[in-house]
């Protein structure tokens, strides 16, 4: 009798376990369903991008030869970023020739260097995104903190998390300018939103940007149509779009810009940075910038966001003026909201560039700079540009997260930015209403 009820109480036991283990189960699939899919568009330089040189291709120089890198696939694909020979000054110069794209005036458009083909590998994978090099992942870390955050808030790559990498070195144009890469990019992105909500039980997406990746968003949305948008995109989370372009990108055309990393010659890397359409792109845009503040200085000279095709012959790159002024300047006037829900989280109080002042030595040398509010990169008005430009909508909704302290690129990793991005997912997942037009994190 003693046995019985001992087995009896074993069943039980085990019965309650598979219970539980069941009931486990079925919360958290229940809470998976619940989530709506994220799609993660990076910045410029934000994922890895691949090149192969064909016949065509003309070595530069001796560190330049077809046999340099010599890790490459099958078919001749090698990572061109990042790699960290870039940091070498011979091989910087033959990375700086094979990043380079040039514009044609006849055809309007862009085009790689001869001889030099490149691809965006893993689309709709988070794999690329993660680091700039797999080899050194510490150094070279990206998005991997805020997709470990995203996995620990529920969310599985592959299955309601996707990375839509890009050729960060082309962007959009305006209207009637062709922008064969750019365009690319976006029916790709058009695809990958669909198929998202499809396979997530036509939930729409949730798009979540870092900063250029914002200026592609924001012109995606506004590309396709109200019904579109509003049956597949559920919510647009910016971080530290720089939507009115940054007075940094000056300093970028006229003297390189290292961005800090060690070792580099800005006057290296500044031929391929001025060839890139998406820096041109982000040049402080005359519609955000207050046009009657000197923003670079000479000793002969002084220009405003409004002398900006002045600014580029001085500095030796006339041949940036047409696609600046027909390209770049009309789709920089076009901030229209998309009346898709958009949230901006953004750093600040952090000394960002305001002024550059150029002395005696001309534009090869680094300026003296004089600091304003930002995020270290991006100025305060640009990444709230948005709130000036939309501050009369009554239907587009807009919320404004500012963290002190927190930099362009630390909102990706800082402990404190990562909570606010995945408590507003959690409250858009929640269906909480947005109640706070603007506010700054303590």
């Amino acid at each position: 009798m003693k046995g019985t009820t001992l087995l009896l109480l074993l069943l039980l036991h085990m019965k309650f376990i598979l219970y539980l283990s069941m009931a486990i189960v079925t919360s958290a699939s229940a809470a998976k369903d619940s989530l709506h899919p994220v799609i993660l568009i990076p910045g410029s330089g934000g994922n890895q991008l691949e090149a192969r040189l064909t016949a065509e291709y003309n070595p530069s120089g001796l560190f330049c030869n077809r046999c340099f890198p010599l890790k490459k696939d099958c078919d001749g694909w090698f990572r061109i970023w990042f790699d960290p020979s870039v940091l070498l000054k011979p091989f910087a110069k033959c990375y700086n020739k094979r990043m380079m794209i040039y514009y044609d005036p006849e055809m309007d458009d862009y085009h790689n260097a001869p001889g030099v083909e490149t691809r965006v590998s893993g689309f709709g994978s988070t794999q690329s995104l993660l680091y700039l090099d797999p080899q050194i992942k510490r150094a070279t870390s990206y998005m991997e903190p805020l997709v470990a955050s995203l996995e620990q808030a529920g969310y599985a790559s592959g299955e309601n998390l996707f990375g839509a990498p890009y050729d960060f070195r082309y962007a959009l144009a305006a209207e009637g300018h062709p922008s064969k890469v750019g365009s690319k990019f976006l029916e790709d992105l058009r695809n990958l939103v669909e198929s998202s909500s499809r396979s997530n039980g036509g939930k729409p997406v949730i798009l979540l940007s870092h900063s250029l990746g914002g200026l592609f968003v924001l012109h995606f949305l506004n590309r396709n149509s109200d019904s579109w948008c509003q049956k597949y995109v559920k919510h647009f989370i910016a971080l530290s779009a720089p939507w009115g372009g940054t007075i940094n990108e000056m300093r970028t055309f006229a003297s390189g810009n290292t961005f800090g990393v060690p070792l580099v010659d800005p006057l290296v890397v500044r031929e391929h940075q001025r060839s890139s359409a998406t820096n041109l792109w982000l040049m402080p845009s005359p519609k955000v910038f207050n046009v009657t503040k000197l923003r670079v200085i000479t000793p002969n000279s002084s220009y405003t966001v409004l002398d900006i095709p002045h600014f580029l012959r001085d500095i030796g790159f006339p041949e940036g003026v047409k696609p600046y002024e027909t390209r770049v300047l009309p789709l920089v006037e076009n901030l229209t909201s998309p009346l898709v829900p958009v949230t901006c989280i953004t750093g600040s109080e952090v000394k960002t560039p305001e002024t550059l002042i150029y002395r005696d030595h001309g534009f090869d040398k680094r300026p003296e700079i004089e600091y304003g509010d930002g995020d270290g990169t991006v100025n305060m008005v640009s990444l709230l540009a948005l709130q000036s430009a939309w501050n009369s909508s009554n239907k587009q909704i807009l919320k404004v997260i500012k963290i002190p302290g927190v930099t362009h690129t630390s909102i990706l990793n800082d402990e404190s930015s990562l909570d606010e991005i995945i408590g507003e997912i959690s409250s858009i997942n929640s269906h909480i209403s947005v109640s706070v037009v603007s506010r700054t994190v303590s």
